[in-house]
């Protein structure tokens, strides 16, 4: 499936994430944008990362690159438990 762009502001609205934030995460190259500035655009599979990451940052008084290492670790065990249970029912 394909992800679809959306704009900064919309961005910003959806995800909730202050634009000070959300240029310490594009600085980190954490999530990737087409263009630059405001004129960027998003794709709309980085909406849940970063929606993750600011409850994460939030709940636990992360800095922003903590929940990134933690974010892309939980991604990393999802992954692996998926794999895991194809791998389970292919030898069932």
């Amino acid at each position: 499936m394909a992800s679809a762009f959306i704009s900064y502001k919309e961005f910003v609205e959806i995800t909730g994430v202050a634009p000070e934030r959300l240029q310490e995460i594009l600085a980190l190259g954490w999530i990737g944008t087409s263009g630059e500035g405001q004129e960027c655009s998003f794709c709309d599979a980085d909406i849940y990362k970063v929606r993750k990451l600011e409850r994460l940052c939030g709940d636990l008084d992360l800095p922003v690159v903590g929940g990134t290492i933690i974010v892309d670790l939980l991604e990393r065990v999802d992954t692996l438990e998926r794999t895991v249970r194809r791998l389970q029912g292919l030898e069932e």
